[in-house]
């Protein structure tokens, strides 16, 4: 199977562009094949066993299937993140959360919260850039597969976190040691369900739903559960962060001001649409 034979399977379904450069990327992650080597028919040598592999990835490719979860890697900030379905893969756009915490920071061992953690990509990516400042770190999710996975990625690269499984919804319920905290930031699931129809294949068929939706009738049913969290968990002058859904940024942002945050604005993305929320207590 030629680098050739993988773009024309690919391009019916994802058109010529992507599927030459996501044919060059599977190449280069499964086998460390550089570009050249690849024009060269790198793949017509592979052993049986990586033929094989590769075979099953094309045919995973073909199925819509994330080429981050075919790879196994998805890269956030610099770093290799390992992602499977059981995880959202990391956007380019959520970095924003990571650069603002880190500019936020004043205090010299600062304590910050990531709830909803995921991969894991926000909160080792803070720890990693805060390193230097002894930042505690401390990441939650509801998901026992998020948070091995999320675990793994940590110890991997080296990031200083502290896992725990924890509800968003029912940290009021929860009875445990708290900590004032200097900086919460949340990616919390904030897709209604009735979006999911313009949404693409492979992302409401592999991605998991648990980190995506909310009902259609309460969408910022996790903004207010964590802003309640954070009003009594944050510090005075400690920062709440969200990444949020862009039709209810601004509505987010009023939310937060309601509950007695005393500012609170919306940040446009890297593609202009507004998709984060800084609040200060």
């Amino acid at each position: 199977m030629t680098y050739h034979d993988i773009c024309q399977r690919l391009t019916p379904l994802y058109g010529p562009q992507e599927a030459k450069a996501m044919t060059r990327l599977l190449l280069e992650d499964l086998f460390s094949l550089s570009f050249a080597d690849i024009l060269c028919g790198a793949t017509e040598h592979l052993s049986d066993a990586d033929t094989l592999r590769l075979q099953q990835s094309v045919a995973r490719l073909l199925d819509a299937e994330p080429l981050q979860y075919v790879t196994g890697t998805a890269f956030f900030c610099g770093h290799p993140f390992h992602v499977a379905p059981g995880v959202l893969i990391p956007r380019p756009e959520t970095e924003w959360i990571v650069d603002t915490a880190v500019n936020l920071v004043t205090a010299s061992a600062p304590r910050i919260l990531d709830i909803g953690t995921g991969s894991g990509c926000i909160a080792t990516s803070i720890s990693l850039a805060l390193a230097d400042k002894h930042c505690y770190t401390e990441a939650w999710d509801i998901s026992e597969d998020a948070i091995r996975i999320a675990a793994d990625n940590a110890e991997r690269l080296g990031a200083d976190v502290k896992f725990r499984r924890r509800d968003a919804l029912r940290l009021e319920e929860e009875k445990s040691e708290e900590i004032m905290l200097d900086i919460i930031v949340s990616n919390p699931p904030y897709i209604c369900n009735r979006e999911a129809a313009d949404m693409h294949a492979n992302v409401l068929r592999h991605e998991p739903h648990l980190a995506l939706f909310v009902p259609d009738t309460d969408p910022l049913l996790f903004y207010r559960a964590i802003a309640s969290y954070a009003m009594r968990s944050l510090r005075k002058g400690g920062w709440l962060l969200f990444e949020c859904n862009t039709l209810y940024a601004h509505d987010t942002a009023q939310m937060a001001l309601d509950m007695g945050f005393a500012t609170s604005v919306v940040e446009d993305d890297c593609f202009g649409k507004p998709r984060f929320v800084k609040a200060q207590k």
